[in-house]
C-alpha cells in the first residue's frame, strides 16, 4: 500500500550526524520504582467496571434518556468554560514539585471519596422512578463536580506523561511496558459480566445495586491507591520555560503546532462516529454479558504477540503509516462483523455470531499494540514539537484546545445517542433479551458497522501528518542541544544567564541562543 512508507525511504539524506542523531536514544531517565508506578497507573485506569456504566444508569439508578441528553448539553457548556480556565491555570503553574504533580496529588484523595457517592445513589434514592427530579439534580451536581476536578487531573496527567523523560525511545518503551504488564486490570470487568448474567438469569438472588456497590467501591479505592503511588514516585524531567508563557503565546503555540492540528482534526472527524456500547448488544440481544468475554479469549493471544512485533514494525515502517493502517484495519473488522450479522438475521443467533466475533477479534487484536502505542507517542512528539518551535511547552492549553473541539462534538453526539436510544424503542428496566426486534437490530448495528462507517473520515488527516522522517530527527537533535544548554545554565545558577535564556526562549530566538555553547 502506498501509505506504508518505510523508515529507509523516509529518513534518507537527512544530512545529520548519525552519532548525534542517536545520542538521545541511549540514556535512561526513569528508574525501576517509577517504571513500576507507571505500569500501576496504567493498570489502575483499566481497573474498573465502567464498561457496565450504561447498565447501572439504565437499570439500577434509572435516569431518563431525555434527562441524560439535557445533562450532556448543559453540562457540556460548563465543560467548555472550565476547560479554558483550567488550561491557563495549569500552564501558568511553576512549583518546586513540578507543573502537574501538585494537581494530581492534591485531587486524588478528595475525588476518591466523592466518587463513592455515585455508587450509593441507588440506596439514597431508593424507590424513585426514572423521572425523579431530586435524584437527577444530585446526579447532575455530582457530574459537574467530578468533571471539573477531572479536567484538572486529566490535563495534568497527560502533561506529566509527556515530561517523564526527554528520550522518545524511552517513552515508547514505557508505553509498551505499561500495556503489556498491566495484567489483571480487566478482572473486575470480567467478574462483573459473569455475575450480571447470574443475577439476571435468577441463578443468584442478589440485588443489582448491591453488586454494583461492592465492585464500584473496591475498584475505586484500589485504583486510587495505585495511581497515588505513581504520582508520588514520578518526576517531571522535561524542563519548562523559566518564564511563564502568556495566554497569547499559549494560543499561538496551538495554532503553529501542525502535528496537534492534524491529530485533533483526525479525532474530530472520527468523532462523528455514532455508536452504543457493545456490551449492551451482548446483554440485550445475545442475552449474556459473559459471551463478550468468551469471544475475546482467542484474540488475547494476538494481543500480546502484537506487542512483540511493535519494535520491528516501528523500525520498518513510519509512525504515520502504522497510524493509518491500524485505523483502516480496525474499521474493516467491524464492517465484516456487521456484514455477516445482517445476513438471515444472524445478529440474533449465538451459533453464528460467537465464531464470527472470535475470528474478527483475532484479526483486530493483531494491531492492538499499534492502537495503544502509536497515538500516545504521536501526542508526546507533538508536545516536543511545541517546545522546538516556540521555546516553551504548553501541554495544558494544547490539551484544552484539542479537547474542546472533540468535547463539543462528543456533547452533541452523546445528546443525539441518548435520544436515539429512546427512538429505537429501548425500554429501561426490562429483563435481558426482551427488547423489541427492531431495537435489537439497531443495537447490533450501532455497535459494529455504523460506528465504523460514520467515523471513516478520521483517517484522512493521518495521511497529512507532517512530523516524520528527517524533520523529526532534526527536531530531537536540536532539542537535545537546547535542553543541555538550559540544564547547564540552571546548574550554574547564574541569574543573568537564566534571564537571557528565558527571554530568548519566549521570543523564539534560537539562532543565537547557543552560540557560546557551540564556540566552546
Amino acid at each position: 500500500m502506498l501509505f506504508l512508507e518505510t523508515k529507509t525511504q523516509e529518513t534518507q539524506d537527512t544530512g545529520l550526524d548519525e552519532k548525534n542523531l542517536r545520542s538521545y536514544q541511549d540514556r535512561r531517565y526513569v528508574n525501576n520504582a517509577e517504571t513500576a508506578g507507571y505500569v500501576l497507573n496504567h493498570w489502575a485506569r483499566g481497573f474498573n467496571i465502567g464498561k457496565y456504566q450504561n447498565r447501572f444508569i439504565f437499570d439500577v439508578l434509572l435516569i431518563n434518556f431525555n434527562y441524560l441528553a439535557l445533562l450532556d448539553a448543559v453540562g457540556g457548556i460548563w465543560d467548555v468554560i472550565n476547560d479554558t480556565i483550567i488550561g491557563v491555570v495549569v500552564d501558568q503553574t511553576r512549583t518546586r514539585w513540578g507543573k502537574f504533580r501538585p494537581y494530581l496529588i492534591g485531587f486524588q484523595i478528595p475525588m476518591t471519596l466523592i466518587a463513592c457517592f455515585y455508587w450509593f445513589m441507588p440506596f439514597i434514592f431508593s424507590g424513585t422512578g426514572e423521572r425523579d427530579l431530586t435524584k437527577f439534580a444530585a446526579y447532575f451536581a455530582f457530574s459537574v463536580i467530578t468533571e471539573t476536578a477531572g479536567t484538572f487531573t486529566d490535563i495534568s496527567l497527560t502533561g506529566l506523561l509527556s515530561t517523564l523523560t526527554p528520550n522518545p525511545v524511552e517513552r515508547t518503551r514505557l508505553i509498551t511496558q505499561a500495556n503489556v504488564l498491566a495484567i489483571g486490570s480487566n478482572v473486575p470487568e470480567l467478574l462483573m459480566g459473569l455475575l450480571l448474567d447470574l443475577v439476571n438469569n435468577k441463578v443468584l438472588n442478589w440485588k443489582l445495586r448491591n453488586l454494583f456497590l461492592g465492585f464500584g467501591l473496591f475498584t475505586n479505592f484500589a485504583s486510587a491507591a495505585a495511581t497515588l503511588f505513581f504520582f508520588l514516585k514520578s518526576k517531571e524531567r522535561v524542563m519548562q520555560s523559566i518564564e511563564r508563557p502568556s495566554i497569547v503565546q499559549g494560543l499561538k503555540s496551538i495554532v503553529t503546532n501542525k502535528p496537534i492540528l492534524y491529530i485533533t482534526l483526525s479525532e474530530f472527524l472520527a468523532g462523528f462516529s455514532i455508536s452504543t456500547s457493545s456490551s449492551d448488544y451482548f446483554i440485550d440481544v445475545l442475552g449474556s454479558a459473559t459471551l463478550q468475554t468468551v469471544v475475546g479469549i482467542p484474540g488475547g493471544f494476538f494481543t500480546y504477540s502484537s506487542y512483540a512485533a511493535i519494535g520491528s514494525l516501528r523500525r520498518r515502517f513510519s509512525t504515520r503509516s502504522l497510524w493509518i493502517f491500524e485505523d483502516l484495519w480496525t474499521n474493516m473488522c467491524a464492517i465484516g462483523i456487521f456484514g455477516i450479522g445482517i445476513v438471515n438475521g444472524n445478529y440474533k443467533k449465538r451459533k453464528a455470531m460467537i465464531p464470527t466475533f472470535m475470528i474478527f477479534e483475532c484479526l483486530e487484536m493483531m494491531v492492538y499494540a499499534i492502537r495503544k502505542v502509536i497515538p500516545a507517542e504521536l501526542y508526546n512528539e507533538a508536545m516536543d514539537y511545541c517546545e522546538w518551535k516556540n521555546g516553551y511547552r504548553t501541554e495544558a492549553m494544547t490539551g484544552v484546545a484539542r479537547g474542546l473541539i472533540t468535547k463539543l462534538q462528543r456533547i452533541a453526539n452523546n445528546t443525539v445517542k441518548n435520544l436515539i436510544m429512546g427512538k429505537i424503542g429501548y425500554e429501561q428496566g426490562r429483563m435481558i433479551g426482551t427488547q423489541d426486534e427492531r431495537t435489537k437490530f439497531w443495537m447490533f448495528a450501532m455497535s459494529t458497522g455504523i460506528p465504523a462507517i460514520t467515523g471513516t473520515l478520521g483517517v484522512i488527516p493521518k495521511f497529512l501528518y507532517p512530523l516524520t522522517g528527517k524533520k523529526r530527527d532534526q527536531m530531537y537533535e536540536e532539542l537535545m542541544a537546547r535542553r543541555n544548554s538550559m540544564s547547564a545554565a540552571v546548574a550554574d545558577a547564574d541569574p543573568e544567564e537564566l534571564a537571557r535564556l528565558a527571554k530568548k526562549q519566549l521570543a523564539g530566538d534560537f539562532d543565537t541562543m547557543f552560540d557560546q555553547e557551540q564556540k566552546e
